[in-house]
């Protein structure tokens, strides 16, 4: 048996330094009132961080599953059932076709920057588009990170190099009540991706990368290229079980491929075209399908140009303004042809050597 090895994590937090980080969420003078109580979840809170209490709730995994006796999250099996009730939806040959478009800009006028992102902008135009085409359209806006309140997409805890099996679809790393780590909108996101036929991403480009929020989105979306539907094969979290398995021949299940995709990418300065890149090559790698070269866009907006008038300089490019909706026109066009099987897909029979 393959042992994983030990030796990075120190210590947990001592109860003075765990009251510490508790009370730094409660520095209002209005919680001042309610110290007593507050007191109380402390202590509620301690319990759960130092006896490691990641679940709040679970039941029996039941039919289905390698392990019918384990104790599955109560939350993990809720996302589940609601990805299996969308992937059926995703695979009606009746329903209308939907295409997920996701605005991967960091800023919103509802917190620090006062101000509407020219991404938000440039997906209105992409929605627009395609509603017009009667496709059922699903827009994430990723800029709620910041303006939300208590919402987060949590990091990915690298569970897939420890070994594949160990990366639960969708994600079981969280809620982990024990750390707090809570309010996740991954659950959400998963349903989102699963039910689309089409994703557009649109996105600015922050330091010659994808920005905050985008990018982790894109690192909790591993365990769709791989990852392992059932975790009571590996006991929850064993990570020797996982390694036995993956040694055993693991298939490396594609949960996204066969779904059209579409970029917009956008800066002012530099690193559009990396970004652009980066993007395709993760979208093709997880099996999406490109709609050609008209649907992956880089484009620079007021090239060196004031930030502060770069709403303007929007207002006055009616080219890239048209470049968008023929992504939206490519992706939609691409989704049609996919359902109808029409789309030439030259290597979609052949067998991968090396899977991963």
């Amino acid at each position: 048996m393959t042992k994983p090895r030990k030796g990075q994590f120190g210590e947990m937090l001592s109860r003075e330094e765990f009251h510490q980080r508790f009370q730094g969420s409660f520095g209002n003078p209005a919680f001042e009132q309610v110290n007593d109580s507050l007191s109380r979840v402390e202590e509620a809170a301690w319990d759960a961080y130092i006896n490691e209490k990641k679940l709040a709730r679970t039941e029996k995994a039941g039919a289905g599953f390698a392990d019918p006796e384990y104790d599955l999250s109560v939350e993990w099996k809720d996302t589940r059932d609601k990805l299996l009730a969308a992937e059926t939806r995703q695979k009606d040959v009746t329903a209308r076709s939907r295409v997920l478009l996701i605005c991967g800009s960091d800023r919103n006028d509802g917190t620090c920057p006062g101000e509407m992102s020219k991404t938000f902008r440039l997906t209105q135009i992409a929605r627009q588009v395609l509603e017009q085409q009667n496709i059922e359209v699903d827009v994430l806006d990723l800029s709620r990170l910041i303006s939300d309140y208590d919402w987060h997409i949590h990091p990915c805890k690298g569970c897939v190099s420890t070994a594949m099996p160990l990366c639960h679809w969708p994600c079981s790393c969280y809620p982990n009540h024990g750390l707090r780590q809570t309010n996740d909108w991954m659950g959400e996101i998963y349903e989102k991706w699963v039910a689309a036929h089409g994703i557009i991403i649109l996105t600015p480009v922050y330091w010659y990368q994808s920005p905050s929020a985008l990018k982790l989105m894109i690192d909790r979306l591993v365990c769709a290229d791989g990852g392992n539907p059932d975790p009571t094969t590996t006991s929850g979290k064993n990570a020797e079980k996982a390694k036995a398995l993956e040694l055993a021949g693991w298939s490396y299940p594609k949960h996204l491929a066969g779904r059209a995709y579409g970029l917009v990418v956008h800066g002012d300065v530099a690193g559009i075209e990396g970004t652009r890149r980066a993007l395709s090559d993760w979208l093709d790698w997880m099996g999406l399908i490109d709609a050609g070269v008209q649907s992956r866009l880089d484009r620079y907006i007021g090239y060196y140009e004031s930030y502060a008038l770069s709403h303007e300089t929007l207002d006055r490019d009616p080219a890239v303004q048209e470049e968008v909706r023929n992504v939206a026109r490519a992706v939609m066009e691409a989704v049609t042809e996919l359902r109808a099987n029409r789309l030439s897909m030259p290597d979609a029979g052949l067998q991968r050597p090396r899977p991963k």
